[in-house]
């Protein structure tokens, strides 16, 4: 029970507490500091001793810079744009798209995006950028890109930084692969994931610009991650998907992937770690002159590293595939079966979306 001379003390106190506690006005009220977001650094291309910058593409703007770029859409001529790919691909942003605060990127990113989904007569989609006619380089050139394949996790997804003929001889209206020659930069897929492969393609006979399922020419150098230099023996499909944080995964971050074309040889590296160096003619890997028709290669210590060496890409009168130029591509796919698609089959454990960033595209010409 509270005394009445408590009571009135605690409601005395109750008015001063009331009074107190008054709202401000608003000529009392301390405003907000303003919010400020400190403005994005976006670091200039890198100049190169002895280069010049002649092309790229930062993609920092709000879309993809179609007059650097063409979507290429749909299945390709055979259906399977000729690698054993299930993927349709779209100019959808679902696909391919300008993407803002990706971890470590120096600005936007062009994001790729593979996607499972029922979609026209496929079940998986997928993106294709190239800049046929729009940009095309040759020897004298650095070629490079920063990419981050994130989700390519998994058997039967890949992503490819490549490179196809933008030339052809007088007298003909197409070329036909692999006599024009092919350069895989960037072969990165889900079932190899510790290694990139960088390739060159090409023919042994011109057989009169025709198609011959023996008629073709492979030699590709890995990448070892962990070891920055060629592996001691070539990695085959397993250990996937890598634990997060794997650094000796290419899934773990980015890197740039680069070519340095010359007349006579062209060198594959991966963040300045040179891999793989293929020349042109017969006899010129191995210091020895031999001409001796034969394409051979050798895993060679070159300034203490293991480096895959190879000959030769000029078989034939009709046409030198890799003293001309070339445009770019930047694809995303999901694989067939394991027996055509480099990468293998797509497998039910695969998880989509799988979006790889680009960083950005540049092309040098050296001085």
């Amino acid at each position: 029970m509270i005394h009445f001379k408590n009571f009135i003390a605690i409601a005395g106190c109750l008015i001063v507490l009331s009074v107190s506690c008054k709202k401000p006005g608003p000529s009392e009220l301390t405003p907000d500091p303003p919010i400020v977001t400190p403005p994005v650094v976006i670091p200039p291309p890198t100049v190169y001793d002895g280069y010049t910058l002649l092309w790229n593409d930062e993609f920092n703007g709000s879309a993809v810079d179609v007059q650097k770029w063409n979507y290429e859409t749909g299945t390709g001529v055979n259906g399977d744009f000729g690698t054993g790919q299930l993927d349709r691909a779209t100019d959808r942003p679902d696909n391919v798209k300008i993407a803002n605060g990706i971890q470590n990127a120096g600005g936007g990113c062009l994001a790729i995006i593979t996607r499972r989904e029922n979609f026209a007569d496929r079940n998986y989609t997928s993106a294709r950028l190239n800049t046929n006619g729009t940009g095309s380089w040759g020897p004298g050139h650095r070629i490079e890109a920063r990419i981050w394949p994130q989700d390519v996790l998994y058997k039967g997804q890949g992503f490819a930084c490549w490179m196809m003929p933008a030339e052809m001889p007088t007298n003909v209206t197409s070329l036909m692969w692999p006599q024009g020659g092919e350069i895989d930069i960037m072969e990165y897929v889900g079932a190899i994931p510790f290694g990139n492969l960088g390739s060159v393609h090409y023919a042994w006979s011109w057989e009169n610009n025709l198609y011959q399922s023996w008629n073709h020419g492979h030699k590709g150098g890995y990448y070892s991650y962990k070891d920055q230099q060629v592996p001691a023996t070539n990695p085959s499909y397993g250990g996937w998907p890598p634990a997060s944080g794997d650094t000796t995964a290419g899934s773990a971050g980015f890197h740039i992937y680069r070519i340095d074309w010359f007349a006579e040889r062209m060198e594959f590296s991966i963040d300045n770690h040179i891999y793989h160096i293929h020349y042109f003619n017969d006899g010129a890997a191995f210091d020895n002159g031999a001409k001796d028709g034969q394409d051979q290669d050798a895993i060679v210590q070159i300034n203490g590293k293991r480096t895959f060496k190879s000959e030769y890409s000029n078989h034939f009168a009709e046409w030198s595939p890799f003293e001309h130029k070339f445009f770019l591509l930047l694809t995303g796919g999901v694989g067939v079966n394991d027996n055509l698609t480099y990468g293998g089959a797509i497998g039910p454990d695969a998880v989509f979306p799988c979006s790889t960033y680009i960083d950005w595209v540049r092309v040098y010409k050296r001085q």
